[in-house]
């Protein structure tokens, strides 16, 4: 087997710089001595109701049919956004958008949104395309966390998104596993779903 060099030890690497690497993700993480696997999450969600649910529908299908999307800004700003608005109005959680994490040269960068309740955090990258690049760059982004947090809790939850699809992952501290979501959350189809999910994340006890 060919054994190919996936980090040079004297390069900085950010969190983006990651998406840009041609590698799959298990041997990304297996570098930081964690391991990879894909599998059906079962979420814990919160089944409350969604007063705005069907006006935030209607924003989502015209901002689709109406707004460029071709950018990564443009995805955010007009898919992104107004779901994590939403998830405001609804939960307690507070949202720092650009949030800076620094815990070596190989783990640094900006975390698209970082999410903050009583209860638990989620971290949402935001990609203009490829999925999969996308959760390496949030798997890593998890790593970067599980190493500079003090939370009690086993499990950090984070999600990766394109704007119009969703797809989860979970990185379990005690046995060193990054477990990414086989299931993908489509917008404005699953929009009542994923913010089920993500208040279930956030307001677990």
């Amino acid at each position: 087997m060919v054994k190919q060099k996936i980090i040079d030890e004297n390069k900085s690497y950010t969190f983006a710089d990651y998406f840009k690497l041609n590698h799959p993700t298990e041997k990304v993480v297996e570098y930081f001595g964690y391991q990879h696997q894909r599998d059906e999450l079962v979420l814990e969600s919160v089944c409350k109701p969604l007063d705005r649910l069907a006006y935030l529908k209607d924003c989502l299908n015209k901002n689709i049919r109406h707004v460029n999307l071709t950018s990564e800004a443009a995805r955010r700003e007009f898919l992104i956004a107004p779901i994590l608005s939403e998830l405001i109005y609804c939960t307690s959680a507070k949202i720092t958008v650009e949030y800076s994490l620094y815990v070596n040269d190989h783990l640094h960068g900006i975390l698209d949104y970082y999410l903050e309740s009583e209860n638990n955090m989620l971290i949402i990258e935001a990609k203009s395309a490829d999925l999969q690049r996308g959760f390496t760059q949030l798997a890593v982004q998890l790593i970067a966390l599980d190493q500079c947090t003090d939370s009690p809790e086993d499990k950090l939850y984070g999600a990766v998104s394109i704007g119009d699809l969703w797809q989860f992952g979970i990185l379990c501290r005690q046995s060193k596993q990054i477990v990414q979501d086989i299931m993908f959350y489509q917008i404005p189809a699953d929009v009542e779903k994923l913010l089920h999910i993500l208040m279930g994340i956030l307001e677990k006890a």
